[in-house]
């Protein structure tokens, strides 16, 4: 709810305070004191259009502050943590409206745009004046009314709807993206298929073409490496056209087979031995191997040929899928499983057909269900406005909600709902929002919101601005019953010039203007016991006389009771 509103330089209004409370506030005083200017106050803090001309003579801006408390979870505190706003001492909005005509809004103490105010006040607060009517402005408004007037089974059935609608629409959107891109797909398909059949035509083996390398380079320079092993064996084992001697291992046998003859005169030499054949042994590997490499060396050209053909289909390969052979294997495999998930796409394409009628026949189903409960609630929310209807002076008004179909499925079904007023009998019923004007609307609006608030009202705070323009006496009375009990379900906010009115009050604030001759102003108190007494009684037309104070005791009373 609204805990304070506070008004400052807003046209006769120089300062102003208003604390609310839950229940029923209402705002008296004299015509001319500025009632009006404190809903046109609420109006800019909750996004209205701001007009240098509200801008009070001499002041450089408007400003309207207000601090609400709402609960966890709420709607309009969740929106305005959305815009960045501080939330956890309230939610404070502010509202200034410069006398050059710029207008700014903060929300929770950070800089908004003024259409944020705006998406809060759907939210907040129900405003209904004279001049125009803030709630059941769209059809869609008119809708949410009837569903929540029809309770459980309407909202069972708009919830089935909304679960099949949203299946549809994703089901769609999905078979759709799959025909737009059918040709795009095939395209790909083809091109991955061909990659697999120059991969699969090549045939390549993982790592072969690090072997190939080596090959080659081994093929390429056979010559070279013949002449380098060929000099290393001839030195270890010896040259067959040497007749000098032989090698390096025979000279290591002569080495050993001298020192071994010495080593009996000196022990000390047999390690020496040992070590001189360990020598000689692993220069006799390394000749055998090397004699093994000479005779394994291949120096066919035309191998060399086909090293290089080979390698020529390899590069071709990893110059298109990848710098190694495992990364162009590794392409193909992924390459395989996209063609058949290709592939399978038509089979995806058809499925989807199938489960697109198949939803499209439960939409239609879920659709006429939610029809005829809406209807069925609807014949009950229109006898019901009726009825409020005769309690605030209109007993000849007739208001019914027609529900008809919308040539389409929505988000919320397939209905237009509107709720229309008949003024009196043999008139045609018009849209609520036509068929009446001044304070016949507001009391029109008054009985909706009384007929709806037992099951749960849409906003947390209604104002009515001159909701008893027209009536008086008993119907007066009414009007003000009507409140009180709307008052029990959200915080109302009336602005009236009734005593039968304002006596149903669980807060009474009274607007009053001040003139020293130079200035105007206007201020607003909350009258009590007494004071709130005097108020009603000057109301009524008394001037303070002791039948008039006691007239509006008697009002009170009657009020209360």
């Amino acid at each position: 709810m609204i805990e304070e509103i506070r008004i400052r330089d807003l046209g006769v209004i120089d300062e102003a305070v208003l604390p609310l409370h839950p229940g029923l506030t209402v705002l008296t005083g004299e015509t001319g004191a500025g009632k009006t200017m404190v809903v046109t106050g609420l109006g800019l803090l909750l996004g209205g259009r701001g007009d240098s001309g509200l801008v009070r003579a001499g002041a450089r801006r408007t400003v309207v502050e207000g601090v609400l408390d709402l609960p966890a979870g709420h709607p309009a505190l969740v929106r305005a943590e959305e815009a960045g706003a501080d939330t956890g001492d309230g939610l404070v909005l502010v509202r200034t409206v410069g006398a050059d005509g710029r207008s700014r809004a903060h929300v929770g103490g950070r800089a908004a745009p003024v259409g944020v105010l705006g998406d809060l006040a759907e939210h907040l607060v129900a405003v209904h004046g004279q001049a125009d009517q803030w709630r059941l402005r769209r059809t869609e408004e008119h809708r949410e009314v009837l569903d929540a007037f029809g309770g459980p089974e309407v909202a069972e059935a708009l919830a089935t709807y909304r679960a099949v609608h949203a299946e549809l629409q994703e089901t769609e959107a999905e078979l759709a993206d799959l025909r737009t891109a059918a040709e795009a797909r095939a395209r790909e398909a083809e091109s991955l298929r061909l990659g697999l059949e120059r991969i699969e035509a090549v045939d390549p083996a993982p790592a072969e073409d690090a072997l190939l390398r080596a090959e080659s380079d081994r093929l390429g320079h056979a010559e070279e490496l013949r002449a380098a092993a060929g000099a290393a064996h001839t030195v270890l084992h010896g040259s067959e056209d040497d007749v000098t001697g032989g090698g390096t291992l025979e000279a290591l046998a002569q080495v050993s087979a001298g020192l071994m003859a010495a080593a009996s005169t000196d022990p000390a030499l047999a390690g020496l031995v040992s070590r001189v054949d360990e020598i000689r042994y692993l220069a006799a590997d390394v000749a055998a191997d090397l004699g093994s490499y000479l005779a394994d060396l291949d120096v066919d050209p035309a191998r060399l040929d086909q090293v290089e053909q080979r390698r020529a289909r390899l590069t071709e390969l990893t110059r298109l899928y990848g710098p190694t052979v495992e990364d162009v294997l590794a392409w193909a495999g992924t390459a395989a499983a996209r063609v058949a998930e290709l592939e399978g796409t038509g089979d995806r394409i058809e499925e989807l057909a199938e489960r697109v009628a198949a939803l499209s026949t439960r939409r239609a189903h879920a659709a006429s269900t939610l029809t005829e409960r809406r209807r069925a609630a609807a014949v009950a929310l229109g006898e019901r406005i009726t009825a409020e209807l005769g309690h605030l002076a209109m007993g000849t008004a007739t208001v019914s909600v027609a529900v008809e179909d919308a040539g389409r499925f929505g988000a919320d079904g397939a209905d237009t709902v509107e709720v229309r007023l008949a003024p009196g009998p043999g008139a045609p019923a018009r849209s609520v929002t036509r068929a009446a004007s001044g304070g016949e609307l507001s009391r029109v609006m008054l009985a909706v919101e009384v007929a709806t608030s037992e099951a749960g009202p849409a906003v947390p705070t209604f104002v009515f601005d001159e909701v008893d323009a027209g009536v008086g006496g008993r119907a007066a009375l009414d009007v003000g019953a009507r409140l009180a009990a709307l008052a029990r379900h959200a915080q109302v906010v009336v602005v009236t010039h009734l005593a039968q009115v304002a006596a149903h009050a669980d807060r009474h604030l009274v607007v009053e203007r001040a003139d020293d001759g130079h200035v105007t102003r206007s201020m607003v108190r909350e009258a009590t016991g007494e004071e709130r007494v005097a108020e009603l009684a000057r109301m009524l037309g008394g001037s303070g006389t002791e039948a008039a104070l006691e007239h509006a005791r008697d009002l009170l009373g009657r009020a209360r009771a």
